[in-house]
């Protein structure tokens, strides 16, 4: 596999669906014959393509989508003059047609083409440019040879992606050209291109993609009926705005992130948000309803102070307690039962029972035990 040539996961039996109505196939013979005369039409002018005025390439390029009973759509801002990289996404065989339309350009093509019996010699003298994707010491010569002609003010359209995809999920843009772009100092034109069926929902047909030969691919456009081109110019990115030719390939992607393949979508920008403050609001239950209806914040009796144990008996002496708090602090085993600490199960209940008086609840759930009063027998007590 050639490093410079990534392969798409898209496979005609995978992604090509049903168009549904198709054209008559004398009908759509007659297509073919069309598609194929024009081209035929347009490989005798390659010798003198250059000389060609670019208004008669426009036209040509839309003869050629009309004739395959495509509608042609071009959205957007008009393309700056000068020298400039046209980029888009690669789908089918009719993308180079499409972007034509909206401005002719030398193409940026792979080497191999240039080394077919006839048509290599033609489109060389056109002005195609030829990349060897197998080379990676080729790279750099090659793209010095497009940053001059965009030097030269020349168009150069360039498919970054560097294969076709269905449509449907789209590869990331290669790196290469958009080199050429910050070393001539012009604009980069992403155009994005859809394939649309007469409802509006997306059309695969046109997809080029496999091992399919172009004959097929061919009679599927010309058979598919209520075919829609569209292409949409995106506002041109300027390389000063970009360190690098990454950032620049990353500001030119024509991908949507709502269509686009899940490993191929923008990451998604950082939440900015600030905490809101929530004010704590007191709640009553209702007896009959049991629903929480929002009352004033209501105040806070004081400390409930417990009744006071009698006095021991005399003749008898205190026992140290045996809990926690008495063995963290033996100061008051030698207290009276009346000046010790009340017990901890009464303060928890006194407590509770004040949480119970402020929300209006009579009873919240099984009430603790609380601690009987003194007997006044030392072993009772403790």
């Amino acid at each position: 596999m050639s490093v410079w040539l990534p392969s798409a996961p898209c496979t005609p039996g995978a992604c090509i669906e049903p168009a549904g109505p198709v054209t008559a196939p004398p009908r759509a013979a007659l297509r073919t014959a069309a598609v194929l005369l024009l081209l035929g039409a347009g490989v005798c002018l390659l010798p003198v393509g250059r000389a060609v005025p670019a208004g008669a390439v426009r036209a040509w390029s839309r003869w050629i989508v009309r004739a395959a009973g495509v509608r042609l759509r071009i959205t957007g801002p008009a393309v700056p003059d000068g020298g400039v990289l046209l980029v888009a996404n690669h789908i089918s065989w009719l993308d180079i047609a499409l972007l034509a339309a909206v401005r002719p350009a030398r193409m940026l093509a792979k080497a191999e083409i240039r080394r077919w019996p006839v048509a290599g010699a033609l489109v060389a003298r056109a002005g195609v440019l030829f990349i060897d994707r197998d080379r990676l010491r080729a790279l750099p010569a090659t793209v010095a040879r497009v940053a001059d002609a965009l030097r030269a003010g020349r168009a150069v359209a360039v498919f970054p992606e560097g294969s076709t995809w269905c449509g449907r999920a789209q590869g990331t843009f290669r790196r290469a050209a958009f080199q050429a772009a910050l070393d001539a100092d012009v604009p980069v034109q992403p155009v994005r291109l859809r394939y649309r069926l007469a409802s509006g929902a997306t059309s695969t047909a046109p997809a080029f993609i496999g091992e399919e030969s172009l004959l097929t691919s061919v009679w599927r456009v010309v058979s598919t009926r209520g075919l829609v081109a569209e292409a949409e110019i995106r506002p041109a990115v300027l390389p000063a705005a970009h360190p690098d030719r990454r950032a620049l390939a990353h500001a030119s992607r024509v991908t949507d992130p709502l269509e686009a393949h899940p490993r191929h979508r923008p990451p998604a920008a950082p939440l900015a948000w600030s905490p809101i403050p929530v004010t704590p609001v007191a709640v009553a239950v209702a007896p009959a309803s049991d629903s929480l209806v929002p009352v004033p914040d209501a105040p806070v009796p004081g400390p409930v102070t417990p009744a006071p144990s009698p006095l021991p008996v005399p003749g008898h002496a205190p026992v140290p307690s045996p809990r926690r708090s008495d063995r963290a602090r033996p100061d008051l085993a030698s207290a009276p039962t009346a000046a010790r600490t009340p017990p901890r199960t009464s303060i928890r209940t006194s407590v509770r029972a004040r949480v119970a008086d402020t929300v209006g609840v009579r009873r919240l759930g099984r009430p603790r035990a609380v601690a009987a009063p003194a007997t006044g027998t030392p072993a009772a007590d403790d």
